[in-house]
């Protein structure tokens, strides 16, 4: 496994953006749910519940009322959790085209879940961030 970068300049020259295929909802189940049956890609724990993150499939076998229907696309450098200014570039890049993302962050990877709709204007705008730095 490659060694985790910090260099904001390398980090941003390094993106790689690459979308997963599927469509992913967001949708929160009362804290003590048993979430072994949705098998979430991630969860967040907060006082009001436990928001999933789940393919849609999932959610819908489930009964999950989706509170954000959204792509999944992943940046395939090893960022390192400690790095500054990454989280902040690729949000500007993608508010300035006007596309709502929410992150997360991996120990090898940050993920961004964007509008189904706006996968494809997302991965352009992100790619254009990465074509800059290099």
């Amino acid at each position: 496994m490659p060694s985790p970068i910090s260099d904001l300049n390398l980090l941003l020259a390094g993106l790689d953006p690459v979308l997963n295929p599927g469509v992913f909802v967001f949708a929160c189940v009362p804290l003590g749910t048993d979430t072994g049956p949705l098998d979430p890609l991630a969860t967040v724990r907060e006082a009001e519940g436990l928001t999933v993150v789940v393919p849609e499939a999932t959610a819908q076998r489930h009964g999950l009322v989706p509170l954000f229907r959204a792509a999944w696309i992943t940046l395939r450098l090893p960022s390192d959790l400690a790095a500054v200014g990454l989280t902040a570039a690729f949000a500007q890049a993608l508010a300035a085209a006007g596309i709502s993302c929410n992150v997360l962050a991996g120990a090898h990877h940050d993920h961004l879940f964007v509008p189904v709709d706006r996968a494809g204007d997302a991965l352009a705008a992100l790619r254009v961030l990465q074509q800059g730095q290099g």
